[in-house]
């Protein structure tokens, strides 16, 4: 938390022109100039620079007449009638005041100049140049850091290309105030700033500077504001001020009063001098590294206490320990967040007892326990109160003393128990309401108040009875994952602002209303996981905002209304676990065929088109769907409706290593195409392995055909593959085997035949992935290859005769061994005993009928089974 940008440029405006005012006898009123009469030669260059303007508001219209001290926006010297003020807005060219030899303030703020003024070098008199937020984007001038009377310099939120050694080590020795926040200034931060005694605002945020931050900066006795927050230093804040000396009546840094350093990716632990800067108003460490504790000098209260200290925020650190109670000492103290830390123990009354004026109190994210009697009688009457993941235990009943509460995030806490009546006595003012992720128990209020535009989230509590509803327009409600039940209310459509609408797992029954349309500015609507009826009502196409529709997981039946259709920004639609029945209505007329302009969608990474009735071959063009060419190695939550830590996750349950899993958080890193349980037909689609980012592929349970190529090993990061219950014949690809990602395979119920490649990846697979192919022989089945079956590749002794074959050096000797063997044992049983010779005999009948038996399943058989599975 910064002070108002605007209001300080302001008041610092103020105190220079009321300074230079008495310095050189301006007038304190520009244009109300009675007492002398501007230069001729000044007044011709304001009349050049007017011609030259555009002026559609007439801005300028009082520029007329002979005396210019007069005019809107100009200032003269009380005595010698030179213009030394041009504040003006809005102009669309700048002026060259190199003619104005006493020119000593310059504000051309807000405007749309794309250049730095060269001219500017020129003119020494300047004292106070602002050509803040513009958008000027090369660099400053050589020598104009060397204007020898230049005492305060804004040129914040341009996009100005500058070095910090052109800054501080070219700079002036008497500039006072240096505002360049949300520029490019690049470098470090040199030990020669410290030469800038005079200085006493210096502002940098937003910028790319790194390094440590030098101690000289911490010598500057007469520095005021220090904000070097949002940018990428390193090192941390020094243990001891060198060079320092301070004692009982004396401390560092007496002046400083605002220390801003969020964001700067500082290490270290907060040094106890934090806490003996006397006159320091705003403390911001936000977001670093810090670790080790909170000092106890924050608290104290002699002479080198922060005893004026009104904003203090050490969020987003590491810090560890216990919160020292002495802070509640300090009784300026109007804004505390210690959230997202690692801090314990216990928050007793002692921390609070003397913040009467306390209005931002944030403790979320730590593991504090609350030990605070209910019937505690704060002292102060905070707006903010975030208390997220602290152990409150019950609702806390000290709650009913503040009246003034505009935010109350209490999720994840720990509480249970109903929420008492008394407490929708104080919710009128609340922007944001969070009790989500407790046990909170009983009904609520039918009409429960909130405040216009309210964020409201009561999730993953035990709430039951009737759907309640806020008594103003609210942009979130999130009763998700509760026990309430009963229909959705009939005027649920009268909550027309409504952006995020979650009943997401709770007992709703009933019917859709059709009022659920005049959510026409929702984001998301989920009402999945509940037993709703009826059909999805043609209304809801009106939601044209829409980017998430959940409705899974419930009784809906009829047909999907074509006014779906309309729903452009519609980005994840869930209707699975339905009874829905009919065709999906998009622009691409989906029917019998995979329209091939589906596979222009670029950045598509998931294709789930399972269990339908789709016919035809897979169209050309797999090799278009870029984002599957890619490894994905990037986690990237995919949420949606993200509204004050409240969002939809995406969800995808998919069909992969042989079961049906739910990818949430993970799945950034799926990429998948299920054609699964159709009809589709054709050869296999040769340009999937193109795709070298896919980790599911399933063209199981359809009537495809041809041969599986080589080239499918390029499928680096497949994971699971199943080819199951199709017509593929030919061999399985040598090349399978150097496919090292892959966990599950199934090739069963196809015409695939010869050796199966059982080496490396493929020796981990069971016979159940080769199961009902007649022509595959060789381990993991029993069926043993013959003599001219295919070599498995990868087993030493291979040899490539160059035309595509690899032939076994051992496989003459074997062919050898083998005959003599298949000649001399039998003869050699049943020359040693008759009956061992009936039992050779037996055992070759019973290979012959199972041959005979699996002949029998390469035809209609085992077609049977596999779409018996559908």
């Amino acid at each position: 938390m910064t002070h108002n940008s605007s209001m300080e440029t302001s008041s610092l405006l103020y105190t220079f022109v009321t300074v230079i005012c008495l310095m050189t006898g301006w007038l304190a009123d520009y244009g109300n100039a009675q007492l002398v009469n501007c230069k001729a030669s000044d007044r011709e260059t304001l009349i050049d620079f007017k011609n030259g303007l555009v002026d559609p508001k007439n801005l300028l219209s009082s520029w007329e007449g002979s005396n210019c001290c007069q005019w809107w926006g100009v200032g003269c010297n009380n005595w010698t009638g030179d213009v030394i003020v041009v504040d003006i807005h809005n102009p669309d060219k700048f002026l060259n005041f190199t003619n104005f030899s006493s020119l000593a303030v310059l504000d051309l703020s807000h405007n749309i100049f794309h250049s730095f003024p060269q001219w500017l070098v020129n003119v020494s008199s300047l004292m106070y140049i602002d050509l803040s937020f513009n958008s000027i984007w090369d660099s400053i001038p050589v020598g104009f850091t060397k204007l020898p009377n230049l005492r305060f310099l804004n040129l914040r939120g341009n996009g100005l290309m500058v070095s910090t050694y052109q800054l501080f080590e070219e700079s002036w020795s008497k500039i006072e105030v240096i505002q360049l926040g949300f520029n490019f200034v690049q470098g470090k931060l040199p030990p020669s700033i410290g030469n800038l005694t005079s200085l006493t605002h210096l502002a940098l945020p937003g910028n790319s500077i790194e390094g440590n931050i030098p101690n000289s900066i911490f010598k500057l006795c007469s520095l005021e504001y220090l904000d070097l927050s949002y940018n990428n230093l390193t090192g941390s804040l020094p243990e001891h001020l060198e060079g320092t000396k301070y004692y009982l009546y004396e401390s560092p840094l007496p002046h400083l009063q605002n220390l801003v350093l969020t964001r700067t990716r500082l290490v270290g632990i907060l040094p106890n001098w934090l806490g003996q800067l006397q006159n320091l108003v705003q403390l911001n460490l936000d977001s670093n590294f810090f670790h080790g504790s909170v000092p106890a000098a924050f608290g104290t209260l002699r002479h080198l206490a922060i005893s004026n200290l009104s904003i203090l925020d050490v969020s987003s650190n590491r810090l560890t320990g216990t919160l020292p109670d002495s802070l509640g000492k300090l009784s300026e103290l109007s804004f505390l967040d210690v959230s997202s830390n690692c801090l314990t123990g216990i928050v007793s009354e002692s921390h609070f007892a003397k913040l009467t004026k306390i209005k931002v109190l944030s403790f979320s994210w730590n593991s504090f326990i609350f030990k605070i009697s209910p019937n505690w009688d704060p002292p102060f009457q905070v707006e903010s109160l975030m208390l997220s993941s602290c152990r409150l235990g019950s609702f806390p009943g000290w709650l009913k003393s503040q009246r003034h509460l505009l935010d109350l995030d209490l999720s994840n806490a720990n509480m249970s128990g109903p929420i008492p009546s008394w407490f929708w006595d104080i919710s009128g003012n609340l922007s944001l309401l969070n009790f989500s992720s407790n046990s909170l128990w009983g009904q609520l209020p039918n009409k429960f108040k909130v405040h216009f535009n309210a964020f409201t989230d009561l999730s993953f509590n035990l709430l039951e009875g009737p759907i309640p509803l806020p008594t103003n327009q609210i942009i979130i409600l999130n009763l998700s994952h509760n026990n309430f039940s009963g229909p959705i209310p009939e005027n649920i459509g009268d909550l027309s602002f409504l952006s995020f609408f979650s009943l997401a797992n709770n007992q709703i029954s009933g019917e859709i209303p059709t009022s659920i349309g005049e959510l026409q500015v929702a984001s998301v609507i989920d009402l999945s996981r509940n037993t709703l009826t009826g059909s999805i009502p043609k209304s809801i196409g009106n939601c044209l905002y829409l980017e998430v529709l959940d409705l899974q997981n419930n009784n809906l039946s009829g047909k999907i209304p074509r006014s779906l259709g309309q729903l452009s920004d519609l980005q994840t639609l869930h209707l699975r676990d339905n009874i829905i029945t009919g065709k999906l209505p998009s622009s691409n007329a989906f029917s019998g065929k995979i329209p091939s302009a589906l596979l222009n969608l670029t950045s598509l990474k998931i294709l789930d088109l399972a269990e339908n009735q789709l016919s035809g071959s897979i169209p050309p063009g797999m090799s278009n769907l870029n984002a599957m060419t890619q490894e994905q190695n990037i986690k990237q939550d995919l949420i949606y409706g993200w509204v004050a830590g409240v969002y939809y996750e995406e969800n995808v349950i998919v069909n992969t290593k042989g079961q049906s899993l739910e990818y949430t958080r993970t799945l950034s890193f799926l990429t998948c195409i299920d054609l699964s349980g159709n009809y589709l037909h054709g050869e296999f689609p040769h340009e999937v392995t193109k795709l070298a980012g896919l980790v599911v592929l399933n063209l199981s349970r359809n009537q495809i055909s041809g041969q599986i190529p080589q080239s499918i090993s390029e499928l680096h990061q497949l994971a699971s593959l199943d080819l199951s219950c199709n017509m593929f014949s030919g061999p399985i690809p040598s090349s399978i085997i150097s496919m090292s990602f892959l966990e599950f395979l199934n090739m069963s119920y196809n015409n695939f035949s010869g050796r199966i490649p059982y080496a490396g990846q493929m020796s981990t697979f069971e016979a159940s992935s080769f199961s009902g192919n007649p022509g595959l022989c060789g381990a993991p089945l029993a069926v043993e290859c013959s003599d001219s079956g295919p070599s498995i590749p990868g087993i030493n002794g291979e040899i490539d005769n160059g035309d595509g074959y690899i032939v076994d050096k051992w496989l003459y000797l074997a062919i050898g061994l083998g005959f003599a063997a298949g000649v001399l044992i039998p003869y050699l049983l049943m020359a040693f005993k008759r009956t061992w010779s009936y039992m050779y005999f037996d055992s070759v009948d019973k290979v012959a009928d199972a041959l005979l038996y699996l002949r029998c399943k390469t035809s209609a058989c085992f077609r049977n089974h596999c779409y018996h599975r559908r």
